[in-house]
């Protein structure tokens, strides 16, 4: 098990599902926690439950979309913490009214979406994500020590039937690969994270609606396991020879050796069978 006693990280977008599953993560290892979302039910919550599972939880209501509320959650961390070690860049809209009338549209050509939802996906993702690792650099710089993981996915490689996904996706990528370059003298270190399949409420709904239960249940991971991911990553004396590149969920925990919280062994997700 991984240990970040002292170490302070951010999960944005925790309310629920994988942020949720994330600062869990952390929590086993020891890290006080802050969880942002715009619930102050939710995420009082998930800080409930950091606390509870061994780490410091604390809920701050944060919409990402909004620079001024982003920028204040930083100077709140810097005041009370003196310094941020790890960012874990989860918030995300993209997934707004998929099912309409009945019909999962996700699938819809590109002509057939909605234009707003090209702006959800930028703007609750790849802009919120960029404008919090521009408050976290320079409280990472001072120290010369950080971890920054957006959370994408294989969509950004390969075609998943949503066009604004797809560019979103590869815009974080290439946002992770261009800001490790210019951090990586500071000694801040940046991933992008694919998580496998997960058993968040969402995909849990999009599943059964999709009557592929079944699969689902016998290769998905739990959201924490993907906080163990980003614990075991903050932990790893090496993990420079990371910063830039893509990490895939199962292949680290095959590398480093821990499992899910079933104790079950969830393998990598690959260009073919995500």
């Amino acid at each position: 098990m991984s240990d970040l006693t002292g170490r302070v990280a951010l999960v944005t977008g925790a309310s629920r599902g994988v942020g949720r599953g994330i600062a869990l993560g952390l929590a086993e290892a020891g890290t006080t926690v802050y969880v942002t979302g715009r619930s102050a039910q939710d995420i009082c919550a998930t800080a409930d439950a950091v606390t509870a599972s061994g780490g410091h939880g604390i809920a701050v209501c944060c919409d990402h979309c909004d620079d001024e509320q982003v920028e204040a959650l930083f100077k709140q961390i810097q005041a009370e913490q003196n310094g941020l070690h790890i960012l874990v860049n989860n918030v995300w809209g993209g997934y707004k009214d998929m099912l309409v009338d009945g019909e999962w549209t996700w699938e819809r050509p590109f002509w057939q979406q909605p234009p707003w939802r090209w702006d959800s996906m930028f703007q609750a993702g790849v802009r919120a994500h960029y404008v919090a690792s521009y408050f976290a650099a320079p409280l990472m710089i001072a120290r010369h020590q950080g971890l920054i993981v957006n959370i994408s996915f294989w969509a950004a490689q390969t075609y998943t039937r949503n066009v604004p996904y797809g560019v979103s996706k590869a815009a974080t990528d290439r946002m992770t690969s261009d800001m490790a370059h210019e951090l990586r003298t500071h000694n801040v270190v940046v991933v992008s994270l694919y998580p496998g399949w997960v058993r968040t409420e969402l995909a849990q709904d999009i599943i059964a609606f999709f009557d592929a239960a079944e699969e689902f249940k016998q290769n998905a991971e739990s959201p924490q396991f993907v906080g163990r991911c980003v614990a075991a990553l903050a932990t790893d004396s090496n993990i420079m020879q990371k910063t830039g590149q893509v990490v895939v969920t199962g292949a680290l925990g095959l590398e480093y050796g821990f499992t899910d919280v079933d104790g079950r062994q969830p393998q990598p997700t690959t260009l073919e069978n995500h």
